[in-house]
């Protein structure tokens, strides 16, 4: 006689399904990093251009974010820069951002709406000043551009801010020593390359994608900034912010320079909030440090960001939360 097996009931069954659950649940909480909250909703960053460094840098944290922080989803607004950056999260448009830290400095010393609720997370990577030009150019210092067509960034960008203090550094009126051509490293090489413009500034790291594809299909030099550091340097508080720095040959290696290039560089910090959740920036700064080699294969500044470093945002005090973060890691 065939064995017939046992009849379940209903009420065991529930149970041993509810037991299951349970077990589950504690396996997948098991799963996360211990004690960490559950985090939901969406979020605002700010980039740039969007063919420049900081737009790509977003791009490629967020699908960071995206394994690190699930819940969360993350929405990229293009910008001109970090002045339209910095206005952006100090009036609640946007959550996070980079901008550069002369520009921060610039945002406060002006007392612009909400200068006093921006909080710093990390410092990131050095953007290099780049003055692009023509190879045949005779433009060999940026007192030489008097007269010329030069693109010195949209009103809203950093590199408006620099190339302005570079001109003044330079002894020409940034009005009317030269002629402004008020666009972005997203037009700014076609219109080189079309005779438009003569010469453009830039502010980025190294390398940045389009003047390297500039350089690629057209032959460009890219003119020393080295001579004018010192002064710049005594222009004023912001301006304390820049460094003497050197572009490596290599970093554009199809542009006609012989050698490296002296020229200038400017912290980029990344932005937030005085009231954006502790947890929520605990989370993203620890993203930012841990996924370094993961956003550096493409975006190559990146690599540079250092844990030892990164706690420095000046002018800006630290989040409570990126502070809680850099207290987990500290040796």
């Amino acid at each position: 006689m065939p064995l017939v097996p046992p009849r379940i009931s209903r009420r065991r069954a529930l149970r041993g399904l509810v037991a299951g659950l349970v077990v589950l649940g504690a396996l997948v909480w098991c799963l996360r990093p211990f004690g960490e909250p559950e985090l939901r909703g969406e979020l605002v960053f700010s980039t740039g251009v969007p063919n420049g460094v900081y737009h790509r840098y977003g791009q490629l944290l967020r699908s960071a974010l995206a394994q690190d922080v699930p819940g969360v989803d993350v929405r990229l607004e293009p910008s001109e820069g970090s002045q339209q950056n910095l206005q952006r999260v100090a009036t609640g448009e946007a959550d996070f951002t980079v901008a550069t830290a002369d520009a921060v400095a610039k945002y406060r010393l002006d007392g612009k709406p909400g200068a006093e609720r921006l909080r710093g997370c990390a410092r990131l990577y050095d953007d290099y000043v780049q003055l692009v030009v023509p190879a045949g150019s005779p433009v060999q210092s940026a007192r030489d551009l008097r007269g010329k067509r030069v693109a010195v960034g949209q009103d809203g960008s950093g590199v408006r801010l620099i190339s302005e203090r570079l001109l003044e550094a330079a002894g020409l009126d940034p009005r009317r020593g030269v002629v402004p051509v008020s666009i972005g490293i997203d037009t700014m090489p076609a219109e080189l390359q079309a005779g438009r413009i003569d010469a453009f500034f830039w502010s980025g790291g190294l390398p940045t994608a389009a003047v390297r594809e500039l350089s690629e299909r057209f032959d460009v030099r890219l003119v020393q900034l080295g001579d004018l550091v010192e002064r710049l340097q005594g222009s004023g508080s912001p301006a304390r912010y820049y460094r003497a720095a050197v572009m490596p040959q290599d970093a554009y290696a199809r542009a006609r320079n012989t050698s490296s290039v002296a020229t200038l560089a400017v912290p980029n910090l990344l932005v937030t909030r005085e009231d954006t959740g502790a947890e929520l920036t605990e989370r993203f700064t620890r993203t930012v440090i841990l996924s370094r080699d993961r956003i550096g294969g493409e975006v190559h500044a990146a690599q540079l960001v250092d844990l030892r470093t990164a706690i420095y945002t000046d002018p800006l005090p630290l989040h409570e939360g990126a502070m809680r973060y850099y207290r987990s890691v500290k040796p």
